[in-house]
């Protein structure tokens, strides 16, 4: 992982300049990287819920036309009662997911981290479009504007993905960023 304090104390800027880049930027970078990993987790543990439940349902089944016993135990019974809980588990984790957008989440804050890092990163180099300014100090302005452009760019993102209720119209419905 890159050492972004060190590359930031290393930079002629003052040190209100600096201080923006460790509690703004690179806490914002921090923030939403670990927000997109958490989120991700949440996604696939869901999703792989529902697709090995949904998998297992037909197999479950196969069994309530069985009328056999082992051990004592009817298997048709067993089935049934296997399905159930499967069925359930499946629509509960399916409706989590629905209801919480993970996926989204994960996507939303995975872009804006990259996007930061990006943008910081060619700061750092002074690279395009930093690089007519010639030092850190002068390009920060641009760099700040970059910056804010896109933290507001998230939040209208998060408001427009995430949180609005698809059958209200208000959302994106099966469509990945």
């Amino acid at each position: 992982m890159t050492d972004y304090p060190a590359v930031i104390k290393g930079l002629d800027l003052d040190e209100n300049q600096k201080r923006y880049l460790n509690e703004r930027w690179l806490d914002q970078v921090r923030w939403l990287s670990a927000k997109a990993a958490w989120s991700q987790r949440r996604y696939y543990a869901f999703r792989l819920t529902t697709v090995v439940g949904a998998v297992l349902t037909p197999a479950l089944a196969s069994g309530t036309a069985l009328s056999v016993e082992v051990w004592g135990i009817d298997i048709s019974r067993v089935s049934k009662i296997a399905i159930w809980i499967v069925g359930v588990t499946v629509a509960i984790s399916a409706a989590v997911e629905q209801l919480f957008h993970f996926g989204e989440r994960w996507r939303n804050y995975r872009r804006t981290a990259e996007r930061l890092k990006s943008i910081g990163w060619l700061f750092f180099e002074l690279g395009p479009p930093y690089a007519d300014a010639k030092t850190h100090k002068a390009a920060f302005p641009l760099f700040l504007r970059d910056a804010e452009q896109v933290l507001q760019a998230d939040v209208e993102a998060y408001v427009a993905r995430v949180t609005s209720d698809p059958q209200a119209g208000g959302g994106q419905t099966g469509q990945s960023s």
